[in-house]
Order: structure tokens, then C-alpha cells, then sequence
């Protein structure tokens, strides 16, 4: 008879376990997965990542003597996810040539060395998908030439 209750209780104490344990993995933000950053507006950490983008942005344009500057406005959505480090997805409000824009923006911050780096910064997916790749091709081309200067 105390061998079915110590039977009993060890298989409840597991199954409570595997059950918290289940519940933690869930509840906890799963490595490597997006997750959307809250009060985006008033996150001044992400409004900073969207204007360095489009300050970065900007500046490539300058190397390449391209078309007219883009203004920041605001960051209007955000995702962040887990690397080696934290990769930031900004869609940021901007104007060019008296137009608003839209703009997306991957930015990889890593902290611990004061860095932050911008991957890549192109025209919405509701914008001219040439125009976005062109955007994308220019600022590789920029980024190398960046490279071979050093």
C-alpha cells in the first residue's frame, strides 16, 4: 500500500514538473522569434534606430550623388528578435520630396560592444518592388565601397 501512494506521488510530482516546466518554455520569449515591441512611439530607443537608419540611409545617398535626402519622422512599428545580439524591424514614417514614405529597416545592436549596424533599408512592400530593390543593391554597393576604403 506505501508503495502505490510513493508510486502515486512521484508520478503526480512529475507530471506537476512537466506541467510548470511546459508553461515557463511557453509563457517566455522563445529564442530567435520576433516579437513586437510595445509603445513603439514612445520607445526612445527604437525612434533612435529608426533615425540612425534613415541618418545611414541619407548618408549612402550622399556616397552616390542619388536623389534627394529622406526626412525622418517616426518609427510606426516594431519587431525585435534575439541573434547575436537584438535585430530590430522598423517600419519608419518618412518624407522624400515633399511625399510621405514608408520605409523598412533591419538594425542589429549589440550592446556589449556599442555597436549598432543597419543590414538593410528599402521601401515598404507597398512601394515599386524595383524601386525597393534598387534601394537594397545601392546600399550593398555602398557598404562594400565602405569596406574597401578602410
Amino acid at each position: 500500500m506505501a508503495e502505490l501512494i510513493r508510486s502515486r506521488v512521484v508520478t503526480l510530482t512529475v507530471l506537476v514538473t512537466l506541467l510548470c516546466l511546459l508553461c515557463t518554455v511557453s509563457y517566455g520569449r522563445l529564442v530567435g522569434g520576433r516579437k513586437a515591441v510595445a509603445n513603439v512611439k514612445s520607445n526612445e530607443e527604437v525612434q533612435e534606430l529608426g533615425r540612425f537608419s534613415v541618418e545611414e540611409y541619407n548618408r549612402s545617398l550622399k556616397l552616390l550623388a542619388a536623389e534627394e535626402e529622406v526626412k525622418f519622422v517616426e518609427v510606426v512599428e516594431a519587431e525585435e528578435q534575439v541573434v547575436s545580439g537584438i535585430k530590430y524591424y522598423l517600419k519608419i514614417l518618412t518624407v522624400q520630396n515633399g511625399a510621405s514614405r514608408m520605409f523598412e529597416s533591419v538594425v542589429v545592436v549589440k550592446a556589449w560592444l556599442n555597436s549598432k549596424q543597419l543590414l538593410n533599408f528599402a521601401p515598404s512592400s507597398n512601394d515599386d518592388a524595383l524601386v525597393k530593390w534598387m534601394l537594397a543593391v545601392t546600399l550593398m554597393m555602398v557598404q562594400q565601397v565602405e569596406i574597401m576604403m578602410k
